[in-house]
Protein backbone atom coordinates (compact mmCIF):
# COMPACT_ATOMS: atom_id res chain seq x y z
CA UNK A 1 0.00 0.00 0.00
CA UNK A 2 1.42 3.39 -0.98
CA UNK A 3 1.89 6.33 1.41
CA UNK A 4 -0.88 8.23 -0.37
CA UNK A 5 -3.27 5.29 0.07
CA UNK A 6 -2.35 4.99 3.75
CA UNK A 7 -2.96 8.72 4.32
CA UNK A 8 -6.28 8.56 2.49
CA UNK A 9 -7.50 5.66 4.63
CA UNK A 10 -6.29 7.38 7.79
CA UNK A 11 -8.33 10.49 6.93
CA UNK A 12 -11.45 8.37 6.41
CA UNK A 13 -11.39 7.04 9.97
CA UNK A 14 -13.82 8.73 12.36
CA UNK A 15 -12.11 10.86 15.03
CA UNK A 16 -14.37 9.36 17.67
CA UNK A 17 -13.64 5.80 16.61
CA UNK A 18 -10.46 4.71 18.39
CA UNK A 19 -10.53 1.03 17.42
CA UNK A 20 -9.01 -0.64 14.38
CA UNK A 21 -10.08 -4.22 13.64
CA UNK A 22 -7.92 -7.01 12.21
CA UNK A 23 -9.40 -10.37 11.10
CA UNK A 24 -6.56 -12.70 10.18
CA UNK A 25 -8.97 -15.10 8.45
CA UNK A 26 -11.44 -12.88 6.60
CA UNK A 27 -9.88 -9.39 6.53
CA UNK A 28 -8.19 -7.50 3.71
CA UNK A 29 -5.39 -4.96 3.95
CA UNK A 30 -6.28 -3.64 0.48
CA UNK A 31 -10.09 -3.47 0.69
CA UNK A 32 -10.54 -3.23 4.48
CA UNK A 33 -11.56 -0.08 6.34
CA UNK A 34 -10.49 -1.07 9.86
CA UNK A 35 -14.07 -1.53 11.06
CA UNK A 36 -15.61 -4.64 12.55
CA UNK A 37 -17.52 -5.21 9.33
CA UNK A 38 -14.56 -4.46 7.05
CA UNK A 39 -11.45 -5.37 9.04
CA UNK A 40 -7.82 -5.47 7.92
CA UNK A 41 -6.07 -8.81 7.52
CA UNK A 42 -2.79 -8.10 9.31
CA UNK A 43 -1.62 -6.04 12.24
CA UNK A 44 1.05 -4.58 9.94
CA UNK A 45 -1.74 -3.24 7.75
CA UNK A 46 -3.43 -1.59 10.74
CA UNK A 47 -0.13 -0.15 12.03
CA UNK A 48 0.45 1.31 8.60
CA UNK A 49 -2.86 3.17 8.82
CA UNK A 50 -2.14 4.45 12.31
CA UNK A 51 1.32 5.63 11.30
CA UNK A 52 -0.28 7.79 8.68
CA UNK A 53 -2.23 9.79 11.30
CA UNK A 54 -1.02 12.90 13.11
CA UNK A 55 1.21 12.01 16.07
CA UNK A 56 -1.30 13.30 18.65
CA UNK A 57 -3.93 10.86 17.40
CA UNK A 58 -1.82 7.74 17.07
CA UNK A 59 -1.78 6.90 20.79
CA UNK A 60 -5.57 6.99 21.05
CA UNK A 61 -6.10 4.09 18.65
CA UNK A 62 -6.18 0.49 19.73
CA UNK A 63 -5.84 -2.50 17.42
CA UNK A 64 -8.32 -5.34 17.98
CA UNK A 65 -7.30 -8.72 16.50
CA UNK A 66 -9.39 -11.81 15.72
CA UNK A 67 -7.15 -14.81 15.30
CA UNK A 68 -7.88 -17.42 12.66
CA UNK A 69 -10.32 -19.93 14.16
CA UNK A 70 -11.54 -17.50 16.86
CA UNK A 71 -14.90 -15.75 17.08
CA UNK A 72 -13.79 -12.92 19.37
CA UNK A 73 -11.70 -9.79 18.92
CA UNK A 74 -8.98 -9.09 21.53
CA UNK A 75 -6.61 -6.15 21.90
CA UNK A 76 -3.27 -6.82 20.29
CA UNK A 77 -0.51 -7.84 22.69
CA UNK A 78 2.45 -5.54 23.29
CA UNK A 79 4.87 -7.99 21.70
CA UNK A 80 2.65 -8.46 18.66
CA UNK A 81 2.28 -4.68 18.31
CA UNK A 82 6.05 -4.19 18.55
CA UNK A 83 6.60 -6.89 15.93
CA UNK A 84 4.02 -5.28 13.63
CA UNK A 85 5.62 -1.83 14.03
CA UNK A 86 9.07 -3.25 13.23
CA UNK A 87 7.70 -5.04 10.19
CA UNK A 88 6.01 -1.85 9.06
CA UNK A 89 9.24 0.13 9.49
CA UNK A 90 11.12 -2.42 7.40
CA UNK A 91 8.40 -2.26 4.74
CA UNK A 92 8.54 1.55 4.70
CA UNK A 93 12.31 1.51 4.34
CA UNK A 94 12.11 -1.07 1.57
CA UNK A 95 9.41 0.89 -0.28
CA UNK A 96 11.52 4.03 -0.01
CA UNK A 97 14.55 2.23 -1.40
CA UNK A 98 12.50 0.79 -4.26
CA UNK A 99 11.09 4.23 -5.05
CA UNK A 100 14.60 5.72 -5.10
CA UNK A 101 15.83 2.90 -7.35
CA UNK A 102 12.84 3.33 -9.64
CA UNK A 103 13.48 7.07 -9.88
CA UNK A 104 17.14 6.41 -10.62
CA UNK A 105 16.31 3.90 -13.34
CA UNK A 106 13.74 6.25 -14.82
CA UNK A 107 16.32 9.03 -14.92
CA UNK A 108 18.84 6.71 -16.55
CA UNK A 109 16.28 5.60 -19.12
CA UNK A 110 15.36 9.17 -19.89
CA UNK A 111 19.03 10.04 -20.30
CA UNK A 112 19.57 7.00 -22.50
CA UNK A 113 16.55 7.89 -24.64
CA UNK A 114 17.78 11.45 -24.91
CA UNK A 115 21.20 10.20 -26.00
CA UNK A 116 19.64 7.83 -28.53
CA UNK A 117 17.50 10.65 -29.87
CA UNK A 118 20.59 12.87 -30.11
CA UNK A 119 22.42 10.15 -32.06
CA UNK A 120 19.43 9.71 -34.34
CA UNK A 121 19.34 13.41 -35.06
CA UNK A 122 23.07 13.39 -35.73
CA UNK A 123 22.71 10.32 -37.97
CA UNK A 124 20.35 12.25 -40.24
CA UNK A 125 23.29 14.43 -41.18
CA UNK A 126 25.38 11.43 -42.32
CA UNK A 127 25.16 11.06 -46.09
CA UNK A 128 26.64 8.11 -47.96
CA UNK A 129 28.01 8.39 -51.47
CA UNK A 130 29.44 5.72 -53.71
CA UNK A 131 33.18 5.86 -54.24
CA UNK A 132 33.60 6.73 -57.91
CA UNK A 133 37.07 5.20 -57.92
CA UNK A 134 35.71 1.70 -57.22
CA UNK A 135 34.86 -0.70 -60.08
CA UNK A 136 31.27 -0.70 -61.29
CA UNK A 137 29.19 -3.17 -59.29
CA UNK A 138 27.76 -6.20 -61.10
CA UNK A 139 24.12 -6.98 -60.28
CA UNK A 140 23.87 -10.57 -59.04
CA UNK A 141 21.54 -12.83 -57.13
CA UNK A 142 22.77 -14.39 -53.92
CA UNK A 143 22.95 -17.86 -55.45
CA UNK A 144 25.62 -16.49 -57.81
CA UNK A 145 27.78 -15.04 -55.01
CA UNK A 146 30.34 -17.85 -55.00
CA UNK A 147 30.96 -17.47 -58.72
CA UNK A 148 31.60 -13.75 -58.17
CA UNK A 149 34.04 -13.90 -55.26
CA UNK A 150 36.64 -11.17 -55.44
CA UNK A 151 34.38 -8.97 -57.55
CA UNK A 152 32.43 -5.87 -56.61
CA UNK A 153 28.73 -6.67 -56.81
CA UNK A 154 25.30 -5.23 -56.13
CA UNK A 155 22.68 -7.37 -54.38
CA UNK A 156 19.03 -6.65 -53.67
CA UNK A 157 17.20 -8.46 -50.88
CA UNK A 158 15.42 -8.40 -47.56
CA UNK A 159 17.02 -8.08 -44.14
CA UNK A 160 16.73 -11.55 -42.61
CA UNK A 161 18.84 -11.00 -39.48
CA UNK A 162 20.77 -8.09 -37.95
CA UNK A 163 23.54 -8.13 -35.35
CA UNK A 164 25.12 -4.89 -34.14
CA UNK A 165 28.67 -5.18 -32.81
CA UNK A 166 29.69 -1.95 -31.16
CA UNK A 167 29.35 1.47 -32.74
CA UNK A 168 31.30 0.78 -35.91
CA UNK A 169 30.25 -2.69 -37.08
CA UNK A 170 27.04 -4.52 -37.93
CA UNK A 171 26.28 -7.82 -39.60
CA UNK A 172 23.27 -8.11 -41.90
CA UNK A 173 22.11 -11.44 -43.29
CA UNK A 174 20.39 -10.71 -46.59
CA UNK A 175 17.75 -12.94 -48.19
CA UNK A 176 16.65 -12.70 -51.81
CA UNK A 177 14.77 -15.97 -52.34
CA UNK A 178 17.77 -17.69 -53.93
CA UNK A 179 19.86 -17.83 -50.76
CA UNK A 180 21.30 -15.97 -47.77
CA UNK A 181 24.33 -13.67 -47.74
CA UNK A 182 26.15 -12.44 -44.66
CA UNK A 183 27.12 -8.79 -45.13
CA UNK A 184 29.47 -6.66 -43.04
CA UNK A 185 28.93 -2.91 -42.61
CA UNK A 186 31.57 -0.80 -40.87
CA UNK A 187 32.29 2.80 -39.79
CA UNK A 188 30.16 5.45 -41.54
CA UNK A 189 27.97 2.76 -43.09
CA UNK A 190 26.75 2.01 -39.55
CA UNK A 191 26.23 5.66 -38.57
CA UNK A 192 23.38 6.62 -40.90
CA UNK A 193 19.79 7.03 -39.78
CA UNK A 194 18.84 4.01 -41.91
CA UNK A 195 21.49 1.90 -40.16
CA UNK A 196 20.46 2.91 -36.65
CA UNK A 197 16.79 2.22 -37.39
CA UNK A 198 17.23 -0.85 -39.61
CA UNK A 199 14.44 -3.40 -39.10
CA UNK A 200 13.92 -6.99 -40.18
CA UNK A 201 12.31 -7.45 -43.61
CA UNK A 202 13.43 -4.02 -44.83
CA UNK A 203 14.42 -4.33 -48.49
CA UNK A 204 17.87 -2.97 -49.29
CA UNK A 205 20.53 -2.74 -51.98
CA UNK A 206 24.05 -3.64 -50.87
CA UNK A 207 27.26 -2.92 -52.78
CA UNK A 208 30.61 -4.50 -52.02
CA UNK A 209 33.08 -7.29 -52.63
CA UNK A 210 32.27 -10.97 -52.02
CA UNK A 211 35.03 -12.95 -50.34
CA UNK A 212 35.46 -16.24 -48.51
CA UNK A 213 34.98 -15.98 -44.77
CA UNK A 214 38.16 -16.05 -42.65
CA UNK A 215 39.41 -19.42 -41.44
CA UNK A 216 37.45 -20.65 -38.43
CA UNK A 217 34.43 -18.49 -39.25
CA UNK A 218 31.15 -19.63 -40.75
CA UNK A 219 28.53 -17.96 -42.93
CA UNK A 220 25.91 -19.11 -45.45
CA UNK A 221 27.71 -20.32 -48.55
CA UNK A 222 31.10 -19.87 -46.87
CA UNK A 223 31.45 -16.25 -47.96
CA UNK A 224 30.41 -12.73 -46.99
CA UNK A 225 29.93 -9.35 -48.56
CA UNK A 226 32.15 -6.50 -47.34
CA UNK A 227 29.84 -3.56 -47.98
CA UNK A 228 31.14 -0.23 -49.31
CA UNK A 229 27.77 1.40 -49.99
CA UNK A 230 24.14 0.58 -49.29
CA UNK A 231 20.65 2.05 -49.42
CA UNK A 232 17.16 1.26 -48.23
CA UNK A 233 14.63 0.35 -50.90
CA UNK A 234 11.55 -0.26 -48.75
CA UNK A 235 11.46 0.19 -44.98
CA UNK A 236 9.65 -2.41 -42.82
CA UNK A 237 7.94 -1.34 -39.59
CA UNK A 238 9.41 -1.91 -36.15
CA UNK A 239 7.85 -1.70 -32.71
CA UNK A 240 4.47 -3.33 -32.19
CA UNK A 241 4.06 -3.91 -35.92
CA UNK A 242 7.46 -5.57 -36.40
CA UNK A 243 7.29 -8.92 -38.16
CA UNK A 244 8.47 -10.72 -35.02
CA UNK A 245 5.33 -9.43 -33.26
CA UNK A 246 3.07 -10.48 -36.14
CA UNK A 247 4.26 -14.09 -36.43
CA UNK A 248 6.34 -16.53 -34.39
CA UNK A 249 7.14 -20.22 -34.61
CA UNK A 250 5.11 -21.02 -31.48
CA UNK A 251 2.06 -18.91 -32.38
CA UNK A 252 -1.37 -20.50 -32.55
CA UNK A 253 -1.87 -22.27 -35.93
CA UNK A 254 -4.88 -20.06 -36.71
CA UNK A 255 -2.72 -16.94 -36.32
CA UNK A 256 0.01 -18.41 -38.50
CA UNK A 257 -2.56 -19.25 -41.17
CA UNK A 258 -3.98 -15.74 -41.04
CA UNK A 259 -0.46 -14.35 -41.40
CA UNK A 260 0.61 -16.97 -43.95
CA UNK A 261 1.90 -14.23 -46.28
CA UNK A 262 4.52 -13.41 -43.65
CA UNK A 263 5.09 -16.96 -42.41
CA UNK A 264 6.36 -18.08 -45.83
CA UNK A 265 9.35 -15.76 -45.38
CA UNK A 266 10.67 -18.02 -42.61
CA UNK A 267 13.48 -20.49 -43.24
CA UNK A 268 11.34 -23.61 -42.83
CA UNK A 269 8.27 -22.43 -44.78
CA UNK A 270 10.31 -21.06 -47.67
CA UNK A 271 12.38 -24.27 -47.76
CA UNK A 272 9.21 -26.36 -48.16
CA UNK A 273 7.99 -24.14 -51.00
CA UNK A 274 11.37 -24.35 -52.73
CA UNK A 275 11.36 -28.14 -52.48
CA UNK A 276 7.82 -28.09 -53.83
CA UNK A 277 8.96 -26.14 -56.89
CA UNK A 278 11.72 -28.67 -57.57
CA UNK A 279 9.39 -31.62 -56.99
CA UNK A 280 6.88 -30.24 -59.49
CA UNK A 281 9.67 -29.91 -62.04
CA UNK A 282 10.93 -33.42 -61.23
CA UNK A 283 7.50 -34.93 -61.91
CA UNK A 284 7.39 -33.20 -65.28
CA UNK A 285 10.94 -34.30 -66.06
CA UNK A 286 10.05 -37.88 -65.16
CA UNK A 287 7.00 -37.94 -67.39
CA UNK A 288 8.99 -36.36 -70.21
CA UNK A 289 11.62 -39.07 -69.83
CA UNK A 290 9.06 -41.87 -70.20
CA UNK A 291 7.23 -40.23 -73.09
CA UNK A 292 4.05 -38.93 -71.43
CA UNK A 293 2.52 -35.76 -72.84
CA UNK A 294 1.25 -33.01 -70.50
CA UNK A 295 -2.33 -31.82 -70.96
CA UNK A 296 -4.39 -29.15 -69.18
CA UNK A 297 -7.98 -30.34 -68.63
CA UNK A 298 -10.76 -27.97 -67.52
CA UNK A 299 -11.42 -27.39 -63.84
CA UNK A 300 -15.08 -26.40 -64.40
CA UNK A 301 -17.09 -29.55 -65.13
CA UNK A 302 -20.59 -31.00 -65.12
CA UNK A 303 -19.68 -34.57 -64.20
CA UNK A 304 -18.38 -36.28 -61.08
CA UNK A 305 -15.53 -38.70 -60.56
CA UNK A 306 -15.33 -39.43 -56.83
CA UNK A 307 -18.95 -39.10 -55.67
CA UNK A 308 -21.43 -36.24 -55.51
CA UNK A 309 -21.08 -35.55 -51.79
CA UNK A 310 -17.64 -33.96 -52.27
CA UNK A 311 -18.49 -31.65 -55.17
CA UNK A 312 -18.16 -27.87 -55.02
CA UNK A 313 -21.08 -26.62 -57.11
CA UNK A 314 -21.64 -23.20 -58.67
CA UNK A 315 -23.90 -21.47 -61.17
CA UNK A 316 -22.42 -21.55 -64.65
CA UNK A 317 -24.48 -19.14 -66.77
CA UNK A 318 -27.70 -20.62 -65.42
CA UNK A 319 -26.51 -24.23 -65.39
CA UNK A 320 -25.19 -26.24 -62.47
CA UNK A 321 -21.48 -26.95 -62.67
CA UNK A 322 -18.73 -28.14 -60.35
CA UNK A 323 -15.07 -27.66 -59.58
CA UNK A 324 -13.30 -30.80 -60.74
CA UNK A 325 -12.57 -33.60 -58.28
CA UNK A 326 -10.15 -35.18 -60.72
CA UNK A 327 -9.03 -34.79 -64.32
CA UNK A 328 -9.00 -38.55 -64.87
CA UNK A 329 -11.96 -38.78 -67.23
CA UNK A 330 -10.57 -36.05 -69.47
CA UNK A 331 -7.13 -37.64 -69.49
CA UNK A 332 -8.69 -40.90 -70.68
CA UNK A 333 -10.15 -39.12 -73.71
CA UNK A 334 -6.63 -38.05 -74.73
CA UNK A 335 -5.21 -41.57 -74.97
CA UNK A 336 -6.20 -42.23 -78.62
CA UNK A 337 -4.96 -38.78 -79.61
CA UNK A 338 -1.76 -38.41 -77.59
CA UNK A 339 -0.88 -41.74 -76.05
CA UNK A 340 0.16 -41.71 -72.36
CA UNK A 341 -0.69 -38.37 -70.76
CA UNK A 342 -0.41 -36.60 -67.44
CA UNK A 343 -1.46 -33.37 -65.79
CA UNK A 344 -0.34 -31.28 -62.82
CA UNK A 345 -3.49 -29.37 -61.90
CA UNK A 346 -5.66 -28.39 -58.96
CA UNK A 347 -8.46 -30.67 -57.78
CA UNK A 348 -11.22 -29.80 -55.34
CA UNK A 349 -12.95 -31.92 -52.72
CA UNK A 350 -15.76 -30.58 -50.54
CA UNK A 351 -14.90 -32.96 -47.71
CA UNK A 352 -15.64 -31.50 -44.29
CA UNK A 353 -12.54 -33.13 -42.91
CA UNK A 354 -10.21 -31.57 -40.34
CA UNK A 355 -7.45 -34.18 -40.54
CA UNK A 356 -3.87 -33.12 -41.14
CA UNK A 357 -3.79 -34.81 -44.55
CA UNK A 358 -6.90 -33.29 -46.14
CA UNK A 359 -7.27 -30.11 -48.19
CA UNK A 360 -10.25 -28.75 -50.10
CA UNK A 361 -7.92 -27.65 -52.90
CA UNK A 362 -4.76 -29.55 -53.72
CA UNK A 363 -2.32 -30.13 -56.54
CA UNK A 364 -3.15 -33.38 -58.31
CA UNK A 365 -0.53 -35.21 -60.36
CA UNK A 366 -2.56 -37.57 -62.57
CA UNK A 367 -1.61 -39.88 -65.42
CA UNK A 368 -3.39 -42.28 -67.77
CA UNK A 369 -1.67 -44.93 -69.88
CA UNK A 370 -3.13 -47.10 -72.69
CA UNK A 371 -2.45 -50.77 -73.39
CA UNK A 372 -1.05 -51.71 -69.99
CA UNK A 373 -1.70 -54.43 -67.42
CA UNK A 374 -2.30 -53.97 -63.71
CA UNK A 375 1.27 -55.07 -62.99
CA UNK A 376 2.49 -52.45 -65.47
CA UNK A 377 0.53 -49.84 -63.56
CA UNK A 378 2.06 -50.84 -60.21
CA UNK A 379 5.55 -50.85 -61.71
CA UNK A 380 4.94 -47.41 -63.22
CA UNK A 381 3.80 -45.85 -59.93
CA UNK A 382 6.81 -47.24 -58.06
CA UNK A 383 9.23 -46.16 -60.79
CA UNK A 384 7.77 -42.64 -60.85
CA UNK A 385 8.05 -42.07 -57.10
CA UNK A 386 11.60 -43.44 -56.98
CA UNK A 387 12.68 -41.42 -60.01
CA UNK A 388 11.25 -38.15 -58.66
CA UNK A 389 12.99 -38.68 -55.31
CA UNK A 390 16.28 -39.50 -57.03
CA UNK A 391 16.01 -36.43 -59.27
CA UNK A 392 15.51 -33.96 -56.43
CA UNK A 393 18.10 -35.74 -54.27
CA UNK A 394 20.67 -35.40 -57.07
CA UNK A 395 20.38 -31.60 -56.98
CA UNK A 396 22.76 -30.30 -54.24
CA UNK A 397 20.61 -27.28 -53.40
CA UNK A 398 17.40 -29.30 -53.12
CA UNK A 399 19.12 -32.07 -51.21
CA UNK A 400 20.37 -29.51 -48.67
CA UNK A 401 16.82 -28.22 -48.20
CA UNK A 402 15.45 -31.75 -47.71
CA UNK A 403 18.20 -32.54 -45.19
CA UNK A 404 17.39 -29.27 -43.40
CA UNK A 405 13.71 -30.21 -43.14
CA UNK A 406 14.01 -33.98 -42.80
CA UNK A 407 17.38 -34.92 -41.28
CA UNK A 408 18.32 -38.54 -41.89
CA UNK A 409 16.24 -38.90 -45.04
CA UNK A 410 17.65 -41.28 -47.66
CA UNK A 411 16.22 -42.32 -51.05
CA UNK A 412 14.74 -45.77 -51.59
CA UNK A 413 17.06 -48.73 -51.96
CA UNK A 414 14.53 -51.59 -51.76
CA UNK A 415 11.42 -52.50 -53.74
CA UNK A 416 8.08 -51.29 -52.40
CA UNK A 417 6.12 -53.85 -50.44
CA UNK A 418 3.07 -55.17 -52.31
CA UNK A 419 0.14 -56.20 -50.15
CA UNK A 420 -3.43 -57.11 -51.02
CA UNK A 421 -6.32 -55.49 -49.16
CA UNK A 422 -7.29 -58.88 -47.72
CA UNK A 423 -3.76 -59.30 -46.33
CA UNK A 424 -3.99 -55.84 -44.75
CA UNK A 425 -7.21 -56.80 -42.95
CA UNK A 426 -5.47 -59.90 -41.60
CA UNK A 427 -2.42 -57.86 -40.54
CA UNK A 428 -4.55 -55.40 -38.57
CA UNK A 429 -6.35 -58.16 -36.69
CA UNK A 430 -3.19 -60.19 -36.04
CA UNK A 431 -1.36 -57.13 -34.70
CA UNK A 432 -4.10 -55.96 -32.37
CA UNK A 433 -5.24 -52.97 -34.41
CA UNK A 434 -8.97 -52.95 -33.73
CA UNK A 435 -12.06 -50.81 -34.05
CA UNK A 436 -12.71 -48.41 -31.19
CA UNK A 437 -15.22 -50.93 -29.78
CA UNK A 438 -12.53 -53.65 -29.82
CA UNK A 439 -13.96 -55.58 -32.75
CA UNK A 440 -11.91 -56.92 -35.65
CA UNK A 441 -11.81 -55.43 -39.12
CA UNK A 442 -13.63 -57.54 -41.67
CA UNK A 443 -13.41 -57.95 -45.42
CA UNK A 444 -15.49 -55.39 -47.28
CA UNK A 445 -15.08 -52.38 -45.01
CA UNK A 446 -12.91 -49.38 -45.75
CA UNK A 447 -9.73 -49.18 -43.69
CA UNK A 448 -9.75 -45.79 -41.88
CA UNK A 449 -6.79 -43.45 -41.83
CA UNK A 450 -5.57 -44.22 -38.31
CA UNK A 451 -5.19 -48.04 -38.61
CA UNK A 452 -3.88 -47.66 -42.15
CA UNK A 453 -1.12 -45.36 -40.92
CA UNK A 454 -0.42 -47.59 -37.91
CA UNK A 455 0.17 -50.52 -40.25
CA UNK A 456 2.31 -48.49 -42.66
CA UNK A 457 4.44 -47.01 -39.90
CA UNK A 458 4.93 -50.44 -38.30
CA UNK A 459 6.02 -52.01 -41.60
CA UNK A 460 8.26 -49.00 -42.18
CA UNK A 461 8.39 -48.98 -45.96
CA UNK A 462 6.19 -47.86 -48.88
CA UNK A 463 3.28 -50.22 -49.47
CA UNK A 464 1.40 -50.71 -52.73
CA UNK A 465 -1.92 -51.84 -51.22
CA UNK A 466 -3.98 -53.55 -53.93
CA UNK A 467 -7.23 -55.34 -54.79
CA UNK A 468 -9.82 -53.40 -52.80
CA UNK A 469 -13.44 -54.61 -52.75
CA UNK A 470 -15.58 -53.05 -55.46
CA UNK A 471 -18.23 -51.47 -53.17
CA UNK A 472 -15.64 -49.24 -51.44
CA UNK A 473 -14.01 -48.05 -54.66
CA UNK A 474 -15.07 -45.84 -57.58
CA UNK A 475 -17.50 -47.10 -60.21
CA UNK A 476 -14.92 -47.11 -63.03
CA UNK A 477 -12.60 -49.66 -61.38
CA UNK A 478 -12.94 -53.13 -62.93
CA UNK A 479 -13.23 -56.39 -60.99
CA UNK A 480 -10.44 -58.92 -61.29
CA UNK A 481 -11.07 -62.06 -63.30
CA UNK A 482 -9.82 -64.41 -60.57
CA UNK A 483 -11.93 -62.79 -57.79
CA UNK A 484 -14.90 -60.62 -58.82
CA UNK A 485 -15.22 -59.36 -55.24
CA UNK A 486 -12.13 -57.17 -55.65
CA UNK A 487 -10.92 -54.62 -58.17
CA UNK A 488 -7.67 -53.89 -59.97
CA UNK A 489 -7.03 -50.95 -57.67
CA UNK A 490 -4.09 -49.65 -55.68
CA UNK A 491 -3.18 -47.12 -53.00
CA UNK A 492 0.44 -46.20 -52.32
CA UNK A 493 0.97 -45.79 -48.58
CA UNK A 494 4.00 -43.95 -47.19
CA UNK A 495 5.27 -44.11 -43.58
CA UNK A 496 4.33 -41.04 -41.59
CA UNK A 497 1.71 -39.85 -44.06
CA UNK A 498 -0.41 -42.72 -45.32
CA UNK A 499 -2.00 -42.72 -48.75
CA UNK A 500 -0.34 -40.48 -51.35
CA UNK A 501 -1.42 -42.25 -54.56
CA UNK A 502 -4.68 -43.83 -55.65
CA UNK A 503 -4.94 -45.68 -58.93
CA UNK A 504 -6.55 -48.50 -60.85
CA UNK A 505 -7.16 -50.05 -64.18
CA UNK A 506 -10.23 -48.52 -65.84
CA UNK A 507 -13.32 -50.40 -66.95
CA UNK A 508 -12.83 -50.51 -70.71
CA UNK A 509 -15.82 -52.57 -71.86
CA UNK A 510 -18.76 -50.35 -72.90
CA UNK A 511 -21.48 -52.62 -71.47
CA UNK A 512 -19.63 -53.07 -68.18
CA UNK A 513 -19.20 -49.33 -67.79
CA UNK A 514 -22.89 -48.64 -68.49
CA UNK A 515 -23.78 -51.25 -65.87
CA UNK A 516 -21.48 -49.53 -63.40
CA UNK A 517 -23.26 -46.22 -63.98
CA UNK A 518 -26.59 -47.91 -63.38
CA UNK A 519 -25.37 -49.45 -60.11
CA UNK A 520 -24.32 -46.00 -58.92
CA UNK A 521 -27.62 -44.45 -60.01
CA UNK A 522 -25.83 -42.06 -62.38
CA UNK A 523 -27.38 -40.66 -65.53
CA UNK A 524 -25.13 -41.64 -68.43
CA UNK A 525 -26.24 -38.69 -70.61
CA UNK A 526 -23.70 -36.15 -69.21
CA UNK A 527 -20.97 -38.78 -69.65
CA UNK A 528 -21.62 -39.48 -73.35
CA UNK A 529 -18.14 -38.30 -74.26
CA UNK A 530 -16.57 -40.63 -71.69
CA UNK A 531 -18.61 -43.62 -72.85
CA UNK A 532 -17.58 -42.89 -76.43
CA UNK A 533 -14.01 -43.85 -75.48
CA UNK A 534 -15.33 -47.43 -75.08
CA UNK A 535 -17.28 -47.15 -78.33
CA UNK A 536 -14.62 -45.85 -80.71
CA UNK A 537 -11.72 -48.25 -80.29
CA UNK A 538 -11.55 -49.16 -76.60
CA UNK A 539 -8.44 -50.65 -75.00
CA UNK A 540 -7.19 -51.79 -71.59
CA UNK A 541 -5.77 -48.81 -69.75
CA UNK A 542 -5.08 -47.54 -66.28
CA UNK A 543 -3.97 -44.50 -64.34
CA UNK A 544 -3.45 -42.89 -60.98
CA UNK A 545 -3.58 -39.65 -59.03
CA UNK A 546 -0.93 -38.43 -56.59
CA UNK A 547 -1.48 -35.69 -54.03
CA UNK A 548 1.55 -33.44 -54.32
CA UNK A 549 1.05 -31.97 -50.84
CA UNK A 550 0.99 -35.43 -49.27
CA UNK A 551 4.11 -36.40 -51.22
CA UNK A 552 5.81 -33.26 -49.91
CA UNK A 553 4.65 -33.88 -46.33
CA UNK A 554 6.37 -37.26 -46.50
CA UNK A 555 9.52 -35.99 -48.25
CA UNK A 556 10.04 -32.94 -46.00
CA UNK A 557 8.71 -34.45 -42.76
CA UNK A 558 5.88 -31.94 -42.32
CA UNK A 559 3.16 -32.69 -39.78
CA UNK A 560 0.34 -31.45 -42.00
CA UNK A 561 -0.26 -30.99 -45.71
CA UNK A 562 -1.38 -27.45 -44.88
CA UNK A 563 2.29 -26.50 -44.65
CA UNK A 564 3.03 -27.98 -48.08
CA UNK A 565 1.12 -25.51 -50.25
CA UNK A 566 1.21 -21.75 -50.61
CA UNK A 567 -2.17 -20.80 -49.13
CA UNK A 568 -4.05 -23.86 -47.82
CA UNK A 569 -7.77 -24.21 -48.34
CA UNK A 570 -9.78 -26.42 -46.01
CA UNK A 571 -12.95 -26.32 -43.95
CA UNK A 572 -13.27 -22.82 -42.51
CA UNK A 573 -10.23 -21.38 -44.31
CA UNK A 574 -10.40 -19.58 -47.65
CA UNK A 575 -8.10 -16.62 -46.87
CA UNK A 576 -5.80 -14.94 -47.40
Amino acid sequence: MSSAEIASKAEQLSIGDNLLYVDEAAGSDEAGAGTATAPYKTAVGAVGIVSGMPAEKQESFKIMVKKAGSDEYAEITASALKKAKNAHAVAVKKAKKQAEQLAKEQAQNEAKQAEQQRKLEESKQVRLEQDASLPEAKLIRIKDAEANRGRRVKVFGWVHRVRVQGRDMMFVVLRDGTGHLQSVLTNRLCHTYDALTLTLETSVALYGVVSAVPAGKTAPGGHELTVDYWEVVGRAPGGDDAITNRVSADADPSIRLQQRHLVIRSDAASAVLKVRARVMRAFRDHFESVGYAEVTPPCMVQTQVEGGSTLFSFDYYGEEAYLTQSSQLYLETCLPAMGAVYTMAESYRAEKSHTRRHLSEYTHCEAEVPFISFEDLLDGIEAMVKDVVNRVWAEPETRALIEQLNPGFTPFTEPFKRMRYEEAIAWLNENGVKHEDGSDYVFGEDIPESPERAMTDAIGKPILLTHFPGPIKAFYMPATKEDPRVTESVDLLMPGVGEIVGGSMRTWDHADLVAAYQREGLDTAPYYWYLDQRKYGTCPHGGFGLGVERFLAWLTNQYTVRDCCLYPRFVGRCAP
